[in-house]
Order: structure tokens, then sequence, then C-alpha cells
């Protein structure tokens, strides 16, 4: 076996050996062979800078209430959520998303836009004491209300669309003037991105922006944050509003809409169960921020099989977070955010 190649304008003759045509291609393993070779050839890398920690705070003092379902996650009043986030802060954390548990709810859910509701009030500290934090304020309303649903009710008990965008323009208004960097409607309400940044515009906050849930699944993954947020739909669900799981391509046209509604920043969630989408979506909205949340049930998952010693949870939380970003992310929100920030540190 030969082969001819011109070199400095003389054609020269290359004769493979028969050992040499025996031996496999080699070039894969030769970039594997150490662990400096494999970080150098690294096509898709995770950051804690690419991480977004939520948070969930309430109403009340001293109060730092455990997640059952959720290991490591907390109910927090303002004056204890600090601290959280001054861990965040060191672990590398640049962002974080806050979601308002208050003790009092109504069927209007006139919380979220209090101005003295747990989320403003903790956006107002943290802004002060984190100056350089991205702060995400969540706008909607299920943690508000008393029945549990994203939004306002008509005579039918059907969530009604256009009276809940007035109500969501509200929340976010109010969080903008807390100082939130960013709001965050995830109620999946028809035209929400759109009422929004006019309402913040008009109220003069067009420097605010907007990260759009904009495939958000009615998903079963959502159990644990529905304990967490106390946001359990008390009747039905939520399936006229979010997205069926079985559609893709309704994905694509959710994002293409919101960004051309206003959207600065774009969601596909849940993100684990839904990697084809976070792709789809990603070489839809080219150029466009992509986040992508790895929910509660994802969360869950891992901390159940590693309590029971099925498997471990640094490498499985790493390899989990690393996918996501490898197929299109931009950055990830997570409730292992902390954790693996640290880790992702210890590794540098």
């Amino acid at each position: 076996m030969s082969d001819t190649r011109q070199r400095a304008g003389t054609r020269v003759e290359v004769r493979a050996s028969d050992d040499q045509r025996a031996v496999p291609e080699r070039r894969f393993r030769r970039l594997r062979r150490t662990a400096s070779l494999r970080a150098l050839v690294r096509e898709s890398r995770l950051s804690p800078d690419d991480l977004v920690l939520p948070l969930f705070v309430g109403d009340g003092r001293g109060r730092r209430d455990e997640i059952v379902s959720m290991p490591g996650v907390f109910r927090e009043s303002v004056d204890v959520v600090g601290e959280h986030v001054e861990a965040a802060v060191e672990a590398g954390i640049r962002a974080i998303i806050l979601f308002g548990v208050p003790d009092v709810k109504d069927s209007l859910g006139s919380g979220g836009y209090d101005p003295e509701g747990a989320v403003q009030r903790a956006t107002r500290l943290l802004r002060e004491r984190f100056p350089d934090l991205v702060l995400i304020a969540d706008t909607c309303l299920c943690e508000y209300t008393d029945h549990g649903h994203c939004g306002i009710l008509d005579g039918r008990a059907d969530v009604d669309n256009d009276a809940t965008l007035e109500v969501l323009a509200r929340v976010a208004v109010s969080q903008a003037e807390s100082g939130a960097d960013l709001v965050a409607p995830s109620a999946m309400i028809d035209g929400q991105v759109a009422a929004i940044r006019r309402a913040l515009d008009r109220a003069g906050h067009s420097g605010v922006g907007i990260l759009a849930y904009s495939a958000k699944y009615a998903s079963a993954f959502y159990g644990p944050f529905r304990e967490a947020a106390q946001a359990t739909p008390a009747f039905g669900d939520r399936r006229s509003h979010q997205m069926d799981p079985g559609n893709a391509a309704e994905a694509v046209r959710e994002a293409l809409q919101d960004v051309a509604e206003g959207a600065d920043l774009i969601m596909v969630k849940p993100a684990l169960a839904y990697l084809d989408v976070v792709r789809r979506v990603r070489e839809a909205c080219e150029g466009v921020p992509l986040v992508a949340y790895n929910v509660s049930g994802e969360y869950a998952m891992v901390k159940a099989a590693a309590a029971a010693g099925w498997l471990a949870e640094r490498s499985v939380v790493l390899e989990i977070l690393g996918s996501i970003k490898r197929a299109g992310a931009d950055l990830v929100i997570t409730y292992h955010a902390l954790d693996a920030a640290r880790w992702l540190r210890e590794e540098s």
C-alpha cells in the first residue's frame, strides 16, 4: 500500500509497512492520555459563572426551614437569606433567582406586587449588600394565590389570560423598583413578555431585562418545588398554559415569539429531560442567551440516590450540568449550584 504526496516541489512516495497498517487509528486516545491533555481539547466547559442559584424567601424572622423532598434547600426569611447568598458569592456564583413564599395569600396574588413582600425586601437587602450580584426575580402568581394557579381565575375557574397580564406587569414593575436586574415571567401566559416590557418601559425601567420562561413544560418533575414554594394547585392542573411534553417544535415557536416581544434571555424548563429541546431552541435562537432550569425533581432524584449510596453525587452532578451546557445552554439554574461551584473551583 502506498501514498504519493507532493512535498517541496517533488513527488514523494510513502509506503506503509505491514505493522503500520495493522495498528488502528490512535489520534483519539493520544489526546485522552492525561488529565491535562483532556482539559486542553475539551469542547464544552462548565464554570461557576454558568450557574444560577434559586432561593426561596418568606416572611418572619430567623426562619430557615429545610425542604423535606429537597435536602440542602431551604425556605428562608429575608433576614437569614443573606448568609446563604454570601456563601454563594464566595464560591463564585454571579446570579441568583428569588421565589417568594408569603404567609398570607389571596385570590388575586396581590402579595406578588406588595412593596413589602419577601422578594422585594430581599432584593433591596441583597442589592445593597452585594452590588455586583445579578438579582433575578421570578414573576408569577402561583406562589401568591390561595388557589395555587399562575394567574387570575375567571367565572369558570379557568386562568384569564388578559386579566393575568395586567397583574404580571404590576409584579414585574414592583420587582424592578426593588432593584432586580432581571424579571423572569414563568406563568406561560400568552403575551406576557410584551406586556411586561411595555410596563417596565413606561415605569422608567427600560434597563431591567426579561428572562422569559419560553418553553416551560407541564412536567411531573416539579413536585418538590411545589412543596418548597407552597404552590400546589388547589384543584385542576396547569396544562392549559404550560407546554405539552410531547411537543418540541412548539418550544421553538414560543422562544421566537418571546424574543420578538422583547425577551433578553430565554429558557427551557425542565432541562435534563428536555435536552433535545435545549438543542433545538439553541439552534433556532442563535445569539440569544439561553437558560435551562435543572428543576427540583431532577435535583431530588440525585440527592436520594446519593443518600442511598447508589451513585457518586459530585461526579453525577457535574456530568449532568455539563450535559446541559453541552446541549447549548449558556446558563443553568440549579439547586446544585453552590456545591457545584465549590467543586469546580477545587478542580480549577
